[in-house]
């Protein structure tokens, strides 16, 4: 039986009402009269991050940057960069900086991609070697345009790290593949250490928050991962909050995620980048996640992260750890 959730006080919102804190709205402002919290308006205090810039952020910066590499911890503007780089951790973004789908939540940017270098699956596994990696996350945007739709690129990527860091662990975010098999055939060939695919939001949420793709292409892709990687490859996939979901469809969605064999869960809250992408509808209460951790638990993944700063690659290590262990219990 899964765990309720935490009780949060319930709104009707009006025309400039002001709202005092609460789970449901803590930072105490006005709420839109769609229920939406306006873009402006103060973040709870569990949200609050210092701004990036110690010594090894700022030197992690200069080399990825001068490489001409990109990361998703810039890309998506990741509230954990600075925490992330100082461990010296960081998920590298391959093909290119420009998406073919267009997500309502992203801040990646959109539109017709450029040309991609045949040779940064090497530039990439320099930098893990260089800075003394032991698990890398390795993601893309979306190439719809490519015959393959990426994955020649996670296949050189994978095989790059592990000729030049053959001791680190490879995890690698994909895209969908728009469900094809064959492309995600020849990724999991390479035997990547996790195979993680977001579903990102519930299946009512898809129309509104992930244009171009669909919940059980998704779900299907993670069950062929599992299928095809024979017992060698973890799966991982995470999920947002603040969109408008309920907690009782998070949990039927994170059973849906299970009977697909998924092992690894991350569950975060959704911040808006700005004020043209989807507005947050409510911020979740830690206790909220100390709740969706719990159900997701008793469902039977082997690793779950839930929090407010929760991100896909947040301690991946760490997940990956966990969950090689749940298996070999």
């Amino acid at each position: 039986m899964s765990t309720p959730p935490p009780e949060s006080a319930e709104f009707v919102p009006t025309e400039r009402l002001h709202v005092t804190r609460s789970r449901a709205n803590p930072g105490g402002g006005d709420m839109d009269v769609d229920g939406a919290i306006p873009f402006r308006s103060r973040k709870p205090s569990w949200l609050k991050v210092p701004p990036p810039g110690g010594p090894t952020y700022r030197k992690l910066k200069s080399t990825i940057g001068s490489q001409g590499l990109s990361t998703v911890c810039e890309e998506a503007a990741c509230p954990n960069i600075g925490e992330c780089w100082e461990r010296g951790t960081a998920t590298f973004m391959i093909l290119g900086d420009v998406c073919t789908r267009r997500c309502g939540f992203c801040n990646v940017q959109t539109g017709k991609p450029s040309f991609h270098d045949p040779l940064e699956g090497m530039k990439v596994a320099r930098q893990v070697k260089t800075l003394g990696l032991k698990h890398a996350v390795i993601t893309s945007v979306d190439r719809d345009d490519l015959p393959d739709y990426g994955a020649g690129a996670f296949v050189s990527v994978i095989r790059a790290i592990r000729t030049l860091a053959p001791d680190c662990k490879v995890e690698i975010l994909t895209p969908d593949f728009r469900g094809q098999e064959m492309p995600l055939a020849r990724v999991v060939h390479e035997r990547p250490d996790v195979f993680n695919h977001n579903v990102e939001t519930v299946p009512r949420l898809y129309p509104k928050a992930r244009r171009g793709s669909k919940f059980l292409r998704s779900a299907r892709v993670l069950k062929m991962a599992r299928e095809m990687g024979e017992g060698e490859v973890l799966t991982k996939s995470g999920l947002m909050v603040g969109l408008g979901e309920e907690f009782d469809e998070m949990v039927e969605t994170f059973g849906i995620l299970r009977e697909h064999g998924v092992q690894i869960l991350t569950v975060g809250q959704y911040l808006r980048p700005t004020e043209s992408h989807l507005p947050v509808i409510r911020y979740w209460h830690p206790d909220e996640f100390d709740a969706l951790r719990q159900a997701a638990l008793e469902i039977g993944f082997e690793s779950v992260a839930a929090g407010p700063l929760v991100r896909s690659s947040y301690h991946a290590d760490e997940s990956a750890r966990e969950a090689a262990l749940g298996k070999a219990a």
